[in-house]
């Protein structure tokens, strides 16, 4: 069997690798895996320093916009697992032409390789950020289509395209929709490694607003498990949400920080809220638990604290990420 994963030098995608690797996922323990990244700002090959000796490894830096690249890499793969985007939110406020060509286009040429290609599954990993905000309850995955940033209104368009794909050209494409993920190997611009590293350097930590936006948190462990239920089980054609179960306010979220690193108030610094921030994202998990089993198995203290933890012994890793994009 072979795998190609896309981004699988970023943050999630490069976790999926190496837990496929690592023989974490049964059905894959003998399969080849191929890894295309582009290598922007947010892929890095050191995310795949514990798995880079293993002969089933292949690493193609090559961009998905470019149908020739993707053309190669799809040749005699069976199972496509697709994280590659820009994700930023604040990034796509600034400029969102980035997010519309990877995530839009790249999308549209990864999805055209496959049907060519006669790939067998397609995974294309979306996020629960397409739905909008939503005051109460949580999100099904027949939820309309209400994005509010560049970003996500880029990862709505992908969505439409990959089921367009299954119902135009039959292409088995399932898409899923995670909440808020964590873990070691995220990229610091990110809110949980951003406040953690900064912590870690006596810095303070910037809160948005009033810190009262809600987010569902999802260990990167768990996003992956799913995904892979998913690849296995996945009815082609469908939506599966993947949530992590705890649902915290941002300003819940620092007080569980600051309290980690023994210190008060004083270390939040309050900023000028996000333009269009939504208030709560909830997503329903009833139907991939229902059809496949998931259910989130990292408890959200534990996560944190071996988040922390990785953070704490791998500066080596980060500190460079923050100096280049000139973080905290």
């Amino acid at each position: 069997m072979r795998v190609l994963v896309t981004g699988g030098a970023g943050f999630i995608g490069s976790h999926y690798v190496r837990k496929a690797l690592g023989g974490a996922y049964a059905s894959l323990a003998e399969a080849e895996v191929v890894v295309l990244d582009k290598l922007t700002y947010a892929g890095n090959e050191a995310n795949l320093a514990p798995v880079r000796d293993d002969p089933r490894l292949r690493f193609v830096r090559g961009d998905i916009c470019d149908p020739a690249v993707v053309s190669q890499v799809m040749a005699g793969v069976d199972l496509v697992v697709h994280f590659a985007a820009e994700s930023h939110v604040d990034r796509s406020i600034l400029g969102a032409a980035d997010f519309v060509v990877t995530n839009v286009l790249g999308t549209q040429t990864l999805l055209q390789g496959a049907v060519d290609a006669g790939v067998s599954k397609f995974v294309h990993v979306s996020t629960d950020e397409v739905y909008g905000s939503i005051e109460s309850g949580s999100w099904p995955e027949t939820h309309p289509l209400e994005p509010n940033s560049p970003y996500s209104a880029s990862k709505a368009s992908s969505d439409l395209l990959a089921r367009s794909f299954h119902r135009t050209h039959g292409l088995p494409v399932c898409i899923t929709r995670c909440s808020n993920n964590y873990g070691p190997y995220q990229f610091p611009e990110k809110v949980i490694p951003l406040f953690v590293t900064n912590l870690m350097d006596g810095k303070k930590v910037p809160l948005y607003g009033d810190g009262l936006n809600v987010r569902d948190w999802l260990h990167v462990d768990d996003h992956c498990w799913g995904i892979q239920l998913v690849a296995e089980s996945g009815r082609p054609g469908e939506i599966y949400n993947i949530g992590g179960g705890t649902e915290l306010t941002n300003l819940e979220l620092t007080e569980r920080l600051l309290a980690a690193f023994g210190v008060g108030d004083e270390m939040v610094e309050r900023v000028e809220d996000r333009k269009a921030h939504d208030r709560r994202y909830s997503v329903d998990i009833t139907k991939i638990t229902n059809e496949l089993g998931y259910r989130p198995l990292m408890t959200f203290d534990e996560g944190l604290a071996s988040t922390i933890e990785w953070f704490r012994s791998n500066r080596s890793w980060w500190e460079p990420l923050k100096d280049r994009a000139k973080l905290g």
